[in-house]
């Protein structure tokens, strides 16, 4: 599918074979038995490479796939608490808040208000702030405690090892 009528040919060893027709440069692949891949079709003349060019795709794929078996996909786990959340239920949720930064991923924690506890937000920091205290040393502050609506939200991020 190369229309240019000439091309600079690099040889599957990488060396350069030098401008030629198209046709030329088509035969000799052919008694390789190998195909003729257009790299650069923009360059003058447009520069083609023999190669193998099912097996370079093959390459490409696995290239890819190992990319992404390295890369980790982080989870954004959330964490909902309300302004007189009792004790042990503080502590039940600060475990799978430990749990989550230790397997490495983002927490959210959501403080709920309902009705008049909309007034008393400063139970909300003091519950956010007693949980910073906590967990300094498994996470770090990403977005800081905010006010939305009715909700106050904060993201922790797990400590690099």
């Amino acid at each position: 599918m190369i229309r240019a009528p000439e091309v600079r040919v690099i040889d599957d060893d990488g060396q350069q074979l030098g401008i030629m027709t198209s046709e030329e440069a088509l035969s000799i692949a052919e008694q390789h038995a190998l195909d003729l891949v257009e790299i650069s079709p923009t360059a003058t003349p447009p520069v083609c490479k023999i190669m193998n060019y099912g097996k370079y795709l093959y390459q490409q794929s696995k290239k890819q796939q190992e990319a992404k078996k390295h890369s980790r996909h982080i989870l954004v786990k959330e964490i909902k608490f309300r302004p007189k959340t009792d004790e042990h239920d503080y502590q039940f949720k600060k475990k799978h808040i430990v749990r989550f930064l230790s397997s490495g991923n983002l927490v959210k924690i959501t403080i709920m208000f309902r009705g008049r506890e909309l007034a008393h937000t400063d139970l909300g920091y003091r519950t956010m702030e007693r949980l910073l205290e906590e967990l300094q040393e498994l996470g770090t502050v990403e977005r800081n405690p905010r006010l939305e609506g009715r909700n106050m939200t904060m993201t922790l991020t797990p400590k690099k090892a």
